[in-house]
């Protein structure tokens, strides 16, 4: 599947900030980057570096005033959509030390507090059918409703609320999968059905053979999906991180086949 992608941001900054910037598509398994390309207004600084896991690239940036940025590329993502039900679960004690970390709690993902979520919604399930039945039952569950969480809202938050967007219901998703003892991680991707338009956040599980992306918004499949980093939750694939106050301008994504 071939993927077109423009993302085009403009913010405006008063005094001199430090930014920490994720949209660029990531080089990484499942995904070939055929072209792509960033462009800004001139800035103070401009600096790239390896992103969570190693997977895609942050870049620091220093500007003040009003910043326009855009990033176009084509992509072949090449991942296939597997059976989630076919895959195991790897024991914890056999995982390694970057996986381990995305079996633990994190800012957003309060995983201790779902452990009797797990027992309750999903008995004698385990490994990627335990995942595939979380992800239908978020999606049965759950109401996707614009501007419903806020930048600090949680799993637990949204589990109590049954309601969100995309990264509330990938915050759901990981914190069920951590506390089945299935590493899980938010991706960060550029996606074609997105609706409304934007980035996009899905979870990502580790089984038997690799990392797996699981969107329970239904909005996008494993095989459409081009990822832009990942982490513990979104405080980590965050597009901007701003150091100082910040007006957005306008903002636009746009994915096309």
């Amino acid at each position: 599947m071939r993927l077109e992608i423009e993302a085009a941001l403009s913010y405006d900054f008063q005094d001199m900030t430090d930014l920490l910037l994720q949209i660029e598509v990531a080089r990484t398994d499942g995904q070939t980057v055929l072209s792509d390309g960033l462009s800004t207004t001139p800035l103070k600084e401009f600096r790239r570096i390896a992103a969570e896991a190693g997977v895609g690239t942050r870049a620091w940036l220093a500007a003040q005033g009003q910043v326009d940025l855009t990033y176009r590329a084509v992509v072949e993502v090449t991942r296939p959509a597997v059976a989630l039900e076919t895959l195991s679960a790897v024991p914890p004690r056999d995982l390694d030390a970057v996986d381990t970390s995305f079996l633990l709690p994190s800012r957003y993902v309060q995983s201790e507090v779902f452990d009797a979520v797990v027992t309750d919604e999903f008995p004698g399930l385990s490994g990627g059918a335990l995942i595939a039945a979380a992800r239908d039952w978020i999606a049965e569950t759950f109401t996707y409703v614009a501007g419903a969480s806020t930048a600090a809202t949680t799993a637990r938050d949204s589990y109590d609320e049954r309601q969100g967007v995309c990264r509330d219901y990938a915050h759901v998703l990981i914190a069920l999968a951590r506390a089945a003892g299935i590493p899980a991680r938010m991706a960060s991707c550029y996606a074609p059905d997105v609706d409304p338009p934007d980035f996009h956040a899905v979870a990502q599980v580790r089984l038997e053979d690799g990392w797996h992306l699981v969107d329970a918004t239904g909005m996008a499949s494993p095989d459409q999906m081009a990822i832009i980093g990942v982490g513990r939750d979104a405080a980590e694939v965050s597009f901007l991180t701003t150091m100082g106050a910040t007006t957005m301008l306008f903002q636009s994504v746009n994915v096309t086949r």
